[in-house]
């Protein structure tokens, strides 16, 4: 396995867990009530959600497409 696809997997790995890790934490009393209150949730819980699909989408693309030697 090629060292692209290697990091590839290892940002698709820490995108689900930080994906998991903010789905876990909006249902947490904090972000409950700061759901109830303002409608969203707390700034910490949305950047693990973001973080995760970003690399998450990041760690799949590097896995299938790999990174290519060709320059312009």
């Amino acid at each position: 396995m090629s060292p692209p696809r290697i990091a590839g997997l290892v940002l698709l790995v820490v995108g689900v867990v930080l994906l998991i890790m903010g789905m876990q934490a909006s249902n947490s009393m904090a972000d409950q009530v700061s759901n109830t209150f303002t409608g969203r949730f707390t700034q910490t819980t949305t950047w693990y959600i973001v973080g995760g699909i970003g690399a998450g989408i990041g760690g799949l693309c590097l896995m299938l497409f790999g990174v290519s030697g060709k320059t312009s």
